[in-house]
Formats: structure tokens, C-alpha cells, sequence
């Protein structure tokens, strides 16, 4: 994972400062965890990943993963 963060932010752009490289790995992160599939979690993203595992164990949770979710939760 560091070395995917690494790769899509300070070897691919040059920052003058920590506030454009802040907004950067934001937008990142957001793109890794719920666009990003990935072979490991057989093709799902880490966001699916962790709804189904909620769905079958929800014993293991104690939030609901949807309140974590960027954006508006209606």
C-alpha cells in the first residue's frame, strides 16, 4: 500500500508545499478504496470487501461501515 501511495502521488508530481499533496492522497485514498478492484479480494474493491464481510459476520463490526463513507449518508 505504501509503495501504491508513493506512486500515484510524489513520484508522479512535484509539490511546493503539504496542502496540494494532502488534497492529492484525499483523493487518492477515495479512488483506492471504493473504485480500485483488486485480485487479492477477488476482483472486489475494499469498500465491497468490507460491506460483505459486515453482511455474513456482522458480529465483528461495532459500526456500521456506510457512517465511515465520505459524502452524505441518506
Amino acid at each position: 500500500m505504501n509503495r501504491t501511495i508513493k506512486e500515484a502521488t510524489v513520484k508522479r508530481f512535484h509539490y511546493q508545499d503539504h496542502q496540494p499533496l494532502r488534497a492529492h492522497l484525499g483523493d487518492d485514498m477515495a479512488a483506492y478504496n471504493y473504485a480500485r478492484r483488486l485480485k487479492t479480494l477477488n476482483g472486489l474493491t475494499p469498500w465491497e470487501y468490507i460491506c460483505k464481510i459486515r453482511a455474513a459476520e456482522p458480529e465483528r463490526f461495532i459500526l456500521d461501515p456506510i457512517h465511515q463513507m465520505p459524502g452524505l449518508n441518506t
